[in-house]
């Protein structure tokens, strides 16, 4: 009678392990074997980290091996277990893989396919055929799109701090890093200026082509900024003007859920300057979009306390954008839309899904949480946020409208926004490792593309490939054709391009917004979560108690603190861009090809390092080595 060596590989997480009764059955191209129990007498099996190998002999000849079926049933309590993989050895000495990677949970059966991936049109056999489209069913009622985006957004410490220097009572000062720094020369324009750059949200600057009408400004009102002896008009023409516009939180309304709390939202207009030594520096701030006697712009040559509060009002519109829209929408809302049309479409035996799952890992998880914490009714944005109380839903319609497949191709969103010149703009650290590292992912992508996809006709044949990108543009972008999302891919040059985006969103972008927000956003008065009164209408009034009284209070400032504090960190046993544990793929090509993606990161990592060096302010959110696999914190 045949014989089978069964070996189970249970995960090494915590609670991964099982007491349940595990069952097996072997599904062959000549029958299907009995279920076999798998247990050693004497023996605690499937212990967390455990590989534990079992004999199963059947009655009959099987045939080549198509399926295997893991059953569990509960022996005292339900006992979740993570199973990582089955291999089998058959009668005749070949190796089969069967890779899992997933939690079964309760009482059920699990039906796993062989690790080589496969395209629909090379599943020819019925009972492989169901197996795809069961498997679709059933994540198809599980995972639903009616609720994601803009459908599912629907009293305490209010003492004022003294100055200034009474926020460190909550600032955690650590030696020599970027928070530190921050909180020394927060008030200086060049600090200003680089945080456009390579702060927590470098997206918004952009080269100013043509003064804006509805920001008069003169050059007689800056002429004390301009380093060349040229007008202000003829330093835009030479490319030295840049632009930060806060239109969308035009109209936006603040906070109102704590009536014990007024808070307050501006739409600034922000000028920058290329100086002669190549740093961007402010040199003009209009705090509301409608220009007026009673929105006048303030300048570096205004009074002290004039200049400062308009740089900080332009400092709490930047927080607001960043946390709503930049880190928000843009990395965590779009990467859960990738993965949500992922686990509807693609079957766990594709080669796109294996290439892509682990970069929703814990996504959907994640953002689960943010509905029920934080962007929830009375959750942290209501708490300590201007934006709370609705704001933030409001501001996410608006962003919607921009919100284009363009703008997720990392080098067209740079030159959209007229931010390529490396000789004309020498330090966007940003730009320069963010093009880096989506070069590298583009020609990992395209290896692995290559692989699966020997012509474009295959890629337009692959009926569960073009359910995936139009389930993202059908149900993800509500099928507007003004996002410019595909509603299919027709080559293979397109489908690499497609496949970079949802990679670098999850990755490489979202770590470029999120894991700087201690560094840049601990010391409050350089983001304000809140403001406590109305942008000021006039010059020479402000004083610093007015600052003080403006800024948040110690009840929200203690929130925002422990926010971008958790938000920064990284998770235990984190996997970074190009660390595949998880062996879903088991062909030799595509080893190889993530050998030498890594090898590609390892080169860029070593670039950062030494670009880095004895730099008073590191730029290394874009160091693939700090750079998590997925959007999960």
């Amino acid at each position: 009678m045949p014989s089978y060596t069964v070996t189970v590989a249970t995960g090494s997480q915590w609670f991964a392990g099982t007491d349940d009764y595990i069952y097996l059955s072997l599904v062959g191209s000549a029958g299907c074997s009995e279920k076999h129990l798998l247990d050693k007498p004497f023996y605690n099996d499937f212990e967390r980290g455990a590989v534990d190998s079992y004999d199963v002999t059947v009655d009959e000849e099987l045939g080549d091996i198509q399926l295997v079926k893991i059953e569990k049933r509960k022996y005292w309590l339900h006992d979740d277990w993570y199973l990582k993989y089955i291999t089998l050895k058959t009668p005749y000495g070949d190796y089969i893989e069967f890779p899992c990677y997933r939690w079964i949970t309760g009482e059920g059966e699990i039906v796993l396919r062989d690790g080589r991936a496969k395209l629909p049109r090379d599943d020819q056999i019925h009972i492989l055929k169901q197996h795809r489209r069961k498997e679709l069913e059933t994540r198809q009622k599980q995972y639903r799109m009616e609720n994601l985006f803009i459908n599912r957004f629907m009293h305490m410490f209010q003492s004022s701090w003294s100055d200034f220097a009474d926020f460190e009572k909550i600032f955690v000062k650590i030696s020599n890093t970027i928070s530190e720094r921050v909180m020394n020369h927060w008030q200086e324009d060049l600090m200003f200026g680089y945080q456009f750059l390579n702060g927590c949200n470098p997206v918004l600057i952009q080269r100013c082509t043509k003064l804006p009408e509805k920001l008069p400004v003169t050059t007689e009102m800056v002429e004390c900024s301009l380093e060349r002896q040229l007008t202000l008009e003829q330093e835009v023409e030479q490319g030295n003007i840049f632009i930060v516009d806060f239109k969308l939180l035009d109209g936006i309304d603040a906070n109102k859920t704590d009536p014990c709390t007024l808070q307050f939202l501006a739409a600034p207009i922000c000028l920058l300057y290329k100086n002669l030594a190549n740093k961007i520096v402010p040199i003009a701030i209009q705090l509301n979009q409608v220009p007026g006697d009673e929105n006048p712009i303030f300048l570096p040559s205004d009074a002290k306390y004039d200049w400062l509060l308009a740089k900080i009002w332009v400092r709490s519109s930047d927080f607001h954008v960043h946390q709503t829209i930049t880190h928000l929408l843009r990395t965590h809302l779009v990467s859960e839309v990738f993965g949500i049309a992922m686990y509807r479409q693609l079957p766990a035996v594709h080669p796109i899904f294996k290439l892509l799952v682990a970069h929703v890992r814990f996504t959907i998880a994640i953002n689960t949480k943010a509905r029920e914490q934080l962007i929830c009714e009375y959750g942290l944005f209501d708490k300590a946020n201007a934006t709370g109380g609705g704001g933030h839903v409001q501001m996410v319609q608006r962003a919607m409208e921009d919100l284009t497949y363009t703008s997720l191709c990392f080098p067209e969103a740079i030159k959209a926004r007229g931010m390529e010149s490396t000789e004309n703009i020498p330090y966007y650290f940003y730009r320069d490792d963010g093009l880096l590292v989506w070069e590298a992912i583009k020609t990992f992508v395209a290896d692995v593309v290559g692989i699966y996809y020997e012509s474009d006709q295959v890629v337009v044949e692959d009926q569960e490939l073009q359910d995936f990108v139009k389930d993202v543009y059908v149900y993800g972008m509500r099928g507007k054709k003004a996002s410019g999302f595909p509603k299919s891919i027709k080559t293979r040059e397109k489908l690499s391009e497609y496949l970079t985006v949802v990679i670098f969103t999850a990755s490489a972008q979202h770590a470029a917004v999120n894991f700087g927000q201690y560094d840049w956003c601990s010391w409050i008065p350089n983001a304000p979560p809140t403001m406590r009164a109305p942008p000021p209408t006039a010059k020479g009034v402000v004083t610093i108690e007015q600052i003080v009284d403006t800024l948040p209070d110690r009840g929200r400032s203690c929130w925002h603190l422990g926010a971008v504090w958790a938000l920064s960190q990284f998770q235990e046993n984190e996997l970074f861009l190009g660390m595949y544990p998880e062996e879903h793929f088991i062909e030799k090509p595509v080893k190889e090809a993530m050998a030498q993606f890594r090898k590609n990161l390892d080169t860029i990592v070593s670039m950062i390092a030494e670009r880095n060096k004895n730099k008073k302010l590191p730029y290394y959110y874009l160091s693939p080595d700090r750079i998590p696999n997925s959007v999960a914190i």
